[in-house]
């Protein structure tokens, strides 16, 4: 079972940029992801009550739990949905975020002491080109401002966010630090709904279904094979995984949404995953 969480991973994980779209049409961005998480810190307080999970946890590990997931669940996320919001295509927004292996394998030697070697910087000059293939034709016309700029501060927090999770000191439970992850998500997008703008949020079919599928495949599935992968192995391993995310998400968004793919975007997306591999690949 182990052996198929890449594949469960990969899979669950660009879907979510597919749910994303019904979820922001019902509703801010930033109320639906503090009632998401305000739902999966709940959810794995329970877990871990039915389960006699200690989870009454020291100062230090809550700290490094929190931040977590203000970076994870917070700035990544809440820039997701904030672009896809105002406009930006799905498949973009899986294509800018998905430079995470290449960002973190530049950080990797000085923050995580691994090696960067001429291939990964190869592999960074490909992925950069396929962007520029995808976006620079867009910007400004059909593809928002706001929204690349808010997916490039996505595309950062979760680089931040692996290389921190990986360096963690505390070795908790997952369904631990989950709770308090949760719980940093969901404070910190309350903290943005009071001071830039207004809880709202249709109950829908729709948005209940949608929500439905993030909360309990994405947070409580993906989410948690993604801490899992982290831990277990090299984070340039584990991220290289996400080079495959721009061409399944582009390909259920093309599915589920109806959203164009023309020839300039499939030669982005293929020279960009390119690149994310040779940057991450072993040999």
């Amino acid at each position: 079972m182990i052996k198929a969480f890449p594949i469960i991973f990969i899979l669950l994980w660009s879907s979510a940029f597919i749910t994303t779209q019904p979820i922001v049409d019902n509703s801010d961005p930033f109320s639906a992801l503090a009632f998401r998480f305000f739902l999966v810190s709940v959810g794995f307080l329970i877990y871990c009550i039915l389960t006699n999970s200690k989870f009454i946890i020291s100062k230090k590990n809550f700290f490094e739990s929190f931040i977590s997931g203000i970076l994870f669940h917070g700035i990544y996320l809440g820039g997701v949905f904030y672009s896809i919001s105002v406009g930006l295509p799905t498949s973009i927004a899986a294509l800018i975020v998905t430079l995470q292996p290449i960002l973190t394998n530049i950080l990797a030697g000085p923050v995580l002491k691994e090696n960067v070697t001429y291939k990964q910087w190869i592999g960074i000059t490909f992925g950069f080109i396929g962007a520029v293939l995808v976006l620079g034709f867009d910007i400004g016309k059909d593809i928002p401002l706001t929204g690349v700029i808010a997916t490039i501060l996505s595309l950062i927090s979760i680089t931040v966010a692996t290389l921190w999770q990986k360096k963690l000191s505390n070795n908790l439970p997952l369904q631990v630090s989950n709770i308090y992850q949760a719980l940093g998500g969901c404070i910190f997008h309350l903290i943005i709904i009071i001071f830039f703008g207004n809880f709202h949020i249709n109950f829908s079919t729709t948005f209940i279904i949608a929500m439905s599928h993030q909360i309990l495949l994405v947070s409580f599935g993906a989410f948690t094979i993604l801490m899992f992968l982290i831990r277990e192995n090299s984070a340039s391993k584990t991220v290289s995984l996400l080079f495959l995310v721009p061409p399944t998400s582009a390909l259920m968004a093309w599915y589920f949404l109806n959203e164009n793919l023309y020839t300039i975007d499939l030669i982005g997306f293929g020279l960009t995953s390119f690149g994310v591999f040779i940057a991450t690949r072993k040999n």
